[in-house]
């Protein structure tokens, strides 16, 4: 009786090798007899499909595919033994397939037919999709949806090649310059642009490629555009790079300034107009204070006159009537000179110079001895430093705010007025420049004080919080604070009513000195 053959030793070997690749393969690796039923399953393609090999080994191919394939499985394959004709063996596509919970997924199958001694036997190569496929939908999303911002943005962009081609501009940017995309996509840049500009564009281009000098990029600027119908407009353009693929990209974005630019213009010609009427304004009103002078001084002679020579003859009412205009004519002469004064605060017709802040208080305080001597007010100052100002207009920012401080003191108590200072960090106006060094200084009082609600009004020209209750005309905070605005500085206020008041004057100044 003749013995079947064994195999070598070397055949064996072979066979362990192979199962122990196909056993490795990251990819599943099916084999289905001619009747689509399953021999043999990989460890790749059962973790794919989720069975253990007990489940699927001797079940018909059918059972890892969704419907439709499920029920057509068995009719595709009766077809091809019947005509050979080929839909997916030696071919390979994208397929769906289902696991066992019921989920399914994509795949790569390729099929091959090996046609062995006894029988044929297709082997199906399975690459799992599923990562890739989701990796291909959030950037589809991610996609459109930087398609959708590009499309709905408000201001312009274009995207060009490194020649100046325009490979993307927005619906905005075609509107802003007046075309529709169609006429721009495939044109240079540069027909975008009015002269000089347009022509040496390209040059821009080749420089920057050659020297790697950057004018715009990554910087922004205003620049000029030109739309389809002549117009030249401005604009304000930034520009990023990006390089893809061995090659580099532009994209500008486009800011429409126009408007900007006309209320920009109107406001200039605003404050122009603005600055000529209160020229006008300051000048008629030191005009007309000066003018005011003569018949006032008429009014006090003629007042002075019946009031020493001519009493006798004026009845009790009469001396009443002269008094009263004598009064009047002191404060309508007190209300000149505060015009006066606010007048040349606004001209600025001095220049500044060093002086030292010590000696113009003591100077204020010695006018205003008598004054505060009447009142008893007690003084407590400190040592005030030198610096850069007007000295005429100091005196008279000290002799507003002290003079304040003990008109609207509490009765009943003795009236304390501090006046001291702090110096202040420096103020850069622009980025890298030292700034100028500021000081503060305060006036501080123990009076009525007011409530700060009313802070805004009490430093505008004619503002009286208390009436006719106190003399005055108004405008001696608002002197004061032009006096600080003219030295870089400002006026503010801290009071609660009945709790004094502390004025805080900030001045800036180039040279500041102990």
């Amino acid at each position: 009786m003749e013995q079947p053959l064994q195999p070598s030793p070397n055949q064996l070997d072979d066979q362990a090798r192979l199962k122990a690749i196909i056993d490795a393969a990251i990819d599943g690796i099916i084999t289905i007899d001619s009747r689509g039923i399953i021999e043999t399953m990989n460890p790749a393609a059962l973790r794919i499909f989720g069975y253990g090999p007990e489940e699927v080994i001797g079940q018909n191919i059918k059972v890892l595919m969704p419907e439709p394939d499920k029920s057509q499985h068995d009719g595709y394959l009766e077809h091809y033994h019947q005509t050979g004709e080929r839909k997916i063996i030696g071919i390979g596509r994208e397929v769906v397939g289902q696991r066992k919970d019921g989920s399914l997924f994509p795949f790569l199958l390729s099929i091959s037919e090996v046609k062995l001694q006894d029988k044929v036997i297709f082997t199906g190569i399975v690459h799992d999709i599923s990562r890739q496929k989701l990796a291909e939908h959030a950037q589809r999303e991610s996609e459109n949806k930087i398609n959708s911002i590009i499309q709905a943005a408000v201001d312009g962009i274009i995207t060009i090649d490194s020649h100046g081609i325009i490979e993307m501009v927005n619906p905005s940017a075609a509107k802003l310059f007046g075309y529709v995309e169609e006429e721009l996509l495939g044109k240079t840049i540069n027909m975008l642009m009015p002269e000089p500009d347009k022509s040496r564009h390209d040059g821009y281009m080749h420089n920057y490629e050659r020297t790697g000098k950057k004018r715009i990029i990554g910087i922004g600027r205003e620049v000029s555009g030109l739309k389809k119908d002549g117009t030249i407009f401005p604009f304000y353009l930034s520009i990023s790079e990006v390089q893809l693929e061995g090659r580099r990209l532009y994209t500008g974005f486009v800011h429409d300034i126009t408007n900007q630019k006309l209320t920009e213009e109107r406001l200039r010609r605003y404050a122009a107009e603005l600055e000529r009427s209160n020229a006008e304004l300051q000048d008629f009103a030191y005009v007309s204070s000066h003018d005011l002078q003569e018949p006032l001084r008429k009014i006090q002679a003629f007042g002075d006159r019946l009031k020493t020579k001519e009493q006798a003859h004026l009845s009790e009412q009469g001396k009443d009537y002269v008094d009263r205009m004598l009064n009047a004519a002191v404060r309508m002469q007190n209300l000149i000179n505060d015009l006066l004064a606010f007048s040349r605060v606004t001209t600025k017709s001095k220049s500044f110079e060093v002086v030292n802040l010590d000696t113009i208080l003591t100077e204020v305080l010695s006018d205003l001895e008598i004054t505060i001597e009447k009142t008893g007010t007690i003084i407590e100052r400190s040592t005030l430093p030198s610096i850069e100002a007007e000295p005429t207009q100091i005196r008279q920012l000290f002799q507003n705010l002290i003079s304040n401080a003990i008109k609207f003191r509490k009765e009943g108590v003795t009236p304390v007025v501090k006046i001291y200072h702090e110096q202040l960090q420096r103020t850069a106006h622009l980025i890298g420049t030292p700034g100028d060094l500021q000081i503060a200084i305060y006036i501080e009082d123990n009076g009525i004080g007011f409530d700060e609600k009313y802070l805004d009004r009490i430093f505008n020209i004619f503002q009286r919080l208390e009436g006719q209750k106190y003399e005055g005309s108004g405008i001696g905070l608002a002197i004061c604070r032009k006096i600080a605005i003219r030295h870089g500085g400002d006026i503010t206020a801290e009071s609660k009513p009945g709790h004094g008041t502390r004025f805080i004057i900030t001045l800036s100044t180039k040279n500041l000195q102990y």
